[in-house]
């Protein structure tokens, strides 16, 4: 399933690596893609949407919006 997060806090590529590294704590095989000027990450995974939005969250950062996707 792939879900695209609007996220708020993310300024960098530590902030990218820490969302990546965060989500696929949860999922290794997690398929993360961030639109660092957008503030947005697309994440193809078998997790839940809420356990991906945990994820987002314990790494310090604020998910504004979620909009599932049936596109890959």
């Amino acid at each position: 399933m792939k879900t695209e997060f609007q996220v708020e806090g993310m300024s960098c590529q530590h902030c990218v690596a820490a969302v990546t590294n965060a989500i696929r704590e949860h999922d290794e095989a997690a398929q993360v893609q961030v639109d660092l000027a957008a503030g947005r990450v697309a994440v193809e995974s078998t997790q839940s949407v809420d356990a991906l939005k945990a994820a987002i969250d314990e790494a310090g950062y604020t998910v504004k919006g979620v909009s599932p996707s049936a596109a890959s």
